[in-house]
């Protein structure tokens, strides 16, 4: 019998099993379209989606692998991905709780600013439309 788990490494399980104790529902290995440095087309999987979050997850599960080339391509598609260090620390999961926390932070206070701006802009517009009236 096939499982969501068949084709993971050990440690991609256990942060998809983190994530599943969360209430986090992540797809695993879920395309997304990138442009690399020199600008070509790529289609390439991060390890985990979580789409109500809309972050990606990618498992860094050795040593011998360069992630950085990954997080500046990312970074340059503005593409939210956390990037855990498996391998290197046993507080992963905290990293990866901390690293959601900040992101979502971060999200909610650029949305406060765009409501704050629509507001004044639709003030704005209120106001003209009120002008226009009383002029005609």
């Amino acid at each position: 019998m096939s499982s969501e788990y068949d084709g993971m490494s050990g440690p991609e399980r256990q942060v998809a099993t983190f994530l599943s104790n969360l209430g986090l529902w992540w797809r695993y290995e879920a395309p997304v379209f990138v442009f690399d440095k020199k600008e070509r087309p790529r289609v390439w999987t991060p390890d985990f989606y979580l789409p109500k979050l809309g972050i990606y997850i990618e498992v860094c599960g050795s040593e011998d692998i360069d992630y950085f080339y990954r997080e500046d391509i990312y970074e340059k598609n503005n593409l939210k991905v956390i990037f855990i260090h498996y391998y290197k620390s046993q507080k992963w999961q905290k990293f990866l709780l901390e690293r959601i926390m900040q992101i979502e932070d971060s999200r909610n206070r650029k949305i406060m600013e765009i409501i704050r701006s629509l507001r004044q802009a639709l003030t704005r517009v209120k106001l003209e439309k009120t002008e226009q009236d009383g002029a005609s």
